[in-house]
């Protein structure tokens, strides 16, 4: 199999043979090549041996992870714990399957920090008035494009990216991509159609509410895919973000988790009042905000579980897995 020249650029966490509830972490292979992130390798099974060379540690990570067919790619979010909590989710949603597919996790400490950065660019301060500073994301996707074609060619037979942000540039990261590259919002509005709901006023189209942090909001991907299948789009107006969803972040960031839950509580209503069938938790920091028994939460999607289950989905296809296995084939001649 042939792999990139700047693949080598790449350390790695070699994993002894692990579960889906326990990851045992090693040594990292040469601390000197740590140039853009560092890789966690999972799997079911299977031990990836010790070589001399970064060549060999490669061709040996290769054949023992990357050649099972259903190995899944992952481009780690603006945080290690949003990163996470996806990696649950896998493991949560793969329990009707044979277990969780492999997986192999590109994090990027320097990465989750300039997305970061660029997600507090657009978020209001304490004042209410927006920073003025603006960010150019252009090597945040260059190093976003890399790590993509990093797991192309490692042999991923798909490729997600668990994290809101990132998807603002989701058509420049993914053209020229040769396996499946999901989209978080795709992945929510494939599974609100498959779902069949009705309006609840008659005449009236489906509309589905958003709370997202402003930087998502003026993305405005999860509004496109919404509205290219059909659905109307409701977002929270001028005053329940400045007097609701902004406080209720401020609030949570103060460890005020009560006066953060309730602010929710009302930015979710405010939402529901005009008749919307569900609410997306577009945001890292409300997602689980909520205790799990409120009766809200019946009302709200994290896209989290829906880009989880389309990707257990796909990994474990078998359509998939027999394009997985020729693609590999033709990179070996």
């Amino acid at each position: 199999m042939t792999t990139p020249s700047h693949t080598l650029n790449y350390p790695f966490h070699k994993l002894a043979p692990v579960d889906t509830h326990k990851t045992l972490y090693k040594t990292r292979w040469n601390q000197g090549f740590a140039a853009l992130s560092p890789v966690l390798l999972h799997a079911e099974s299977g031990k990836c041996p010790k070589y001399k060379t970064n060549s060999g540690l490669i061709k040996a990570c290769s054949d023992s992870f990357l050649g099972v067919p259903n190995t899944i790619g992952i481009i780690g979010g603006v945080s290690v714990d949003s990163t996470v909590y996806f990696l649950k989710k896998l493991v949560h949603w793969s329990k009707n399957e044979e277990g969780c597919p492999p997986f192999v996790l590109c994090c990027d400490p320097v990465l989750n920090k300039e997305l970061s950065l660029i997600q507090r660019s657009s978020a209001p301060l304490l004042n209410n008035k927006y920073e003025r500073t603006t960010r150019d994301p252009t090597s945040v996707v260059e190093n976003l494009r890399n790590k993509r074609i990093y797991l192309e060619h490692s042999g991923a037979c798909c490729i997600v990216m668990p994290c809101h942000i990132s998807h603002s540039w989701h058509n420049e990261i993914s053209e020229g991509c040769s396996v499946p590259f999901l989209h978080m919002g795709e992945c929510v509005v494939k599974e609100l159609k498959e779902a069949k709901l009705r309006p609840l006023e008659a005449g009236s189209p489906l509309r589905i509410g958003l709370l997202a942090t402003k930087a998502i909001l003026t993305a405005g991907f999860y509004q496109e895919k919404l509205k290219s299948e059909g659905f109307e789009v409701v977002l929270p107006d001028e005053a329940t973000m400045e007097h609701t969803i902004i406080p209720a972040i401020e609030a949570l960031n103060r460890k005020d988790i009560e006066g953060s839950q309730n602010l929710l509580r009302i930015a979710l209503q405010v939402l529901l009042v005009r008749a919307v069938n569900s609410v997306i938790l577009a945001s890292d920091d409300i997602r689980d905000l909520l205790p799990q028994d409120d009766p809200l939460l019946e009302k709200c999607i994290d896209p989290m579980d829906a880009l989880a289950r389309s990707t257990i989905k796909l990994a474990t296809s078998a359509e998939n897995v027999k394009r997985s296995v020729v693609r590999k084939e033709l990179q070996k001649k």
